[in-house]
């Protein structure tokens, strides 16, 4: 029964090339269009999730406070309020994993007549367990460096790549502000960090020779800021709490005066960036999805003239024993055939237009298979949706009006 009314539908289509090209043409750009923008979303939303995992996760930033001169008042992290002594005490607290120091600042390294401007990370063991970054070879240094301010340096790909080129920089000498360090590590690539800047351009130090022996410290100790790894996120909230409580203590911070630290749960952060970039990913798609309900439109108006040249043959067929169901299946099967194949070929332009992004920017779509059969469901939907009142109406005709019809 289907099968003949198909090859029915088909045939009507073939008979009216043009204009059933032109009718599918809104299928086409409507169905490609939602793969393509469901596509960039999905990519986008990859990347951003690609960013927050290289950052590590359940983790808090400890910042040190934003002091007030003259009646100007500084940025965060612009006064020394947090020490070593402030991190040895958060390590302390039951739920945190591991802590990390950090001193951060800028730096000019040197090997031979090379030269690159890059980020220096003053800090401790720990910051390689709090970030989750693996080595792609060599090793950390140890607490006996953080100790001693030994002159060891640790690479992020990008420099080691700027400085060295193809050399192996292990055990290399390099100077940092025109002190001399040995390469003991090579970190992984990490790509971009969700706020566009290079993650590996970086060299990562022990934070006491950073303090004593590149940067300098007016206060010895000191820290700029201390990142904190949670065992897991069923312990973010209660562990923030403990974190203020624990600092505001040490600090002799007393009820109602102001905080000289911030605490960042950057892992709520990063997850609400995701989810903002889900969302905008849906949003592309229904904003496409537009001129999906444009096409369907176009096929009932197509249909309803389809109906009207053929009221003789409609005549015809149900003087022949025709039932009206069987009229109602046929225009209903061409409705739906005409929104599939216009769907098909979205399909292949979507998924074209989504290999031409790739290939013309640094943006990676990502075509899903839910996005595909999300696409061909909405099709056969819009098929039946507008097709139903012309098969409706084909099917409600008189015969003995429709044979009359000229």
């Amino acid at each position: 029964m289907i099968g003949p009314l198909i090859g029915e539908a088909l045939r009507a289509m073939a008979a009216n090339r043009m204009r059933s090209a032109l009718t599918m043409l809104g299928m086409v750009i409507g169905v490609g269009a939602v793969i393509l923008m469901l596509s960039i979303g999905k990519g986008v939303e990859e990347s951003v999730r690609a960013s927050i995992a290289s950052m590590g996760s359940n983790l808090f930033m400890v910042v040190s406070g934003a002091p007030q001169a003259g009646g100007i008042r500084m940025g965060s992290g612009s006064a020394p309020t947090l020490t070593m002594e402030d991190a040895e005490a958060i390590a302390e607290l039951a739920g945190v994993v591991a802590v990390a120091p950090s001193s951060p600042g800028t730096g000019q390294v040197v090997v031979g007549p090379t030269n690159w401007s890059t980020s220096v990370s003053g800090t401790t063991p720990g910051y390689f367990d709090v970030t989750e970054w693996k080595f792609a070879r060599g090793q950390s240094f140890d607490a006996s460096d953080v100790r001693g301010a030994t002159r060891v340096a640790v690479l992020g790909q990008t420099l080691a790549d700027n400085l060295f080129g193809d050399e192996d920089p292990m055990g290399r000498t390099l100077r940092i502000n025109q002190s001399p360090f040995i390469v003991i590590g090579i970190m992984e690539p990490r790509g971009q960090s969700i706020d566009g800047r290079d993650q590996d351009d970086v060299v990562i130090i022990p934070i006491t020779t950073a303090q004593r022996q590149v940067f300098g410290s007016q206060v010895i100790g000191s820290v700029r800021f201390i990142q904190v790894k949670a065992a897991g996120p069923e312990v973010m909230n209660k562990l923030q709490g403990e974190l203020e409580t624990l600092i505001r203590e040490r600090h002799r911070i007393r009820e109602g005066q102001e905080d000289d630290f911030t605490v960042r749960n950057l892992t709520s952060l990063m997850n609400t960036a995701a989810s903002t970039t889900r969302a905008m990913g849906l949003l592309l798609g229904a904003i496409a999805s537009i001129s999906l309900i444009v096409g369907g439109i176009g096929i009932m108006n197509i249909m309803l003239v389809s109906v009207t040249e053929r009221t003789r043959e409609i005549g015809i067929r149900m003087a022949i024993g025709a039932r009206r169901r069987d009229i109602l299946w046929q225009f209903l099967l061409e409705s739906v055939v005409l929104s599939l194949v216009g769907c098909l070929i979205g399909v292949l332009l979507g998924i074209g237009g989504a290999k031409l992004v790739a290939s013309a920017t640094e943006l990676k779509p990502i075509v899903s298979l839910g996005s595909i059969v999300l696409g061909f469901s909405v099709a056969a939907g819009i098929g039946i949706f507008f097709g139903f009142y012309p098969a409706k109406r084909a099917a409600g005709l008189q015969p003995i009006e429709a044979l009359r019809y000229h």
